[in-house]
């Protein structure tokens, strides 16, 4: 029974969450916690860090840093506090360490709309 009753509550949470177009945002969406997630490809050992692409599944990024010892995870980061205009601190790598098909936590208080407005300006003046 209370498996039942658990279940109910998600269903409710997850009601409120759908009232955001929550599809037109494609790689950026909301985890459980309500913290904003981005899904990343990431293209490491680019001549430069840019966002190449933005597509329905993830945000395409070359970085300029070659994909060892974590260097491209770090600049990575880095580089999406600069154009999120965030401190380094409040993006963080949360899945994907040694995979090019990454999730970035963003631990600032902001909308998944404000990170996709950023994100799509920058693929535009690339």
């Amino acid at each position: 029974m209370p498996k039942k009753a658990g279940t109910t509550n998600k269903g409710k949470s997850q009601s409120k969450e759908s009232e955001r177009p929550l599809p037109s945002l494609g790689p950026v969406g909301v985890d459980p916690k309500g913290c904003v997630t981005i899904a990343i490809h990431a293209k490491p050992g680019s001549k430069q860090n840019a966002v190449t692409d933005l597509t329905a599944e993830a945000v395409n990024i070359a970085i300029a840093a070659p994909p060892s010892e974590g260097e491209a995870n770090a600049e990575l980061c880095r580089y999406l506090s600069k154009v999120l205009e965030l401190r380094k601190s409040d993006v963080v790598l949360d899945k994907g360490v040694k995979s090019r098909e990454k999730v970035v936590k963003i631990l600032a208080s902001t909308t998944p709309e404000e990170i996709l407005e950023k994100l799509k300006k920058q693929a535009e003046n690339k």
